[in-house]
């Protein structure tokens, strides 16, 4: 009973308005490769900063798709304490892309990073989402009808250990941001222009350094 408790909160979290055991609507594992693709694609396409944040709007069109679901599935209130792990660990998919998008966003406007550097940036940052989709589909295996051999033991374990793994991208994807972020303040200190780059990136208990 458990088990049939969970599929269903489950399948309610993730369809919003299906109440079957199977990952359907809005995969979000779809939604990090979308701005994964996206990503790589403004990155050989783009040959100067302004070009790339021009081209970089693309993914913030599949960020704000990916944005809408998020928000939804934050209201999904009441679920049994499997499926409620299983939603936090979306959700933190969510704030990894957040992250990427929003600092990216400002980097490119940051004559401190060459356009090289910041396609290396975006890169590193693909390749963590990548790491984010991988976890992803290890949860993709619980929800799905043909895991249901599995026992609540079993599945709590896969659960626990994806909620862990991708806690700790999360933080790797905020240390990655704020390194970044601290090259660009050492740059602006030897042109005496740090005050500018705080502003942009704000400046919050010198978290940069």
């Amino acid at each position: 009973m458990r088990i049939k408790i969970f599929m269903l909160c489950a399948s309610c979290m993730f369809a919003l308005t299906q109440a079957k055991a199977q990952w359907v609507v809005a995969d979000p594992g779809n939604l990090a490769q979308g701005i994964i693709n996206t990503t790589k694609e403004i990155v050989q396409t783009s040959s100067t900063a302004n070009n790339m944040l021009n081209n970089f709007k693309e993914v913030q069109k599949v960020y704000n798709q990916g944005k809408e679901y998020y928000d939804a599935l934050k209201k999904v209130n009441n679920l049994v304490k499997d499926a409620r792990k299983v939603q936090k660990t979306i959700l933190m998919v969510g704030d990894i892309t957040d992250i990427y998008v929003n600092s990216f966003e400002k980097m490119l406007t940051d004559d401190n990073f060459t356009v090289e550097e910041l396609a290396a940036i975006a890169n590193g940052y693909t390749k963590l989402l990548n790491e984010s989709d991988d976890i992803l589909q290890e949860l993709k295996g619980v929800v799905n009808a043909s895991t249901l051999s599995l026992s609540d033991k079993e599945r709590m374990e896969v659960i626990d250990g994806a909620y862990n793994k991708m806690l700790e991208f999360r933080n790797l994807v905020k240390y990655y941001t704020n390194k970044n972020i601290s090259v660009s303040l050492l740059r602006a200190k030897e042109k005496n222009s740090t005050q500018r780059v705080l502003d942009l990136y704000g400046n919050e208990n010198d978290r940069y350094w």
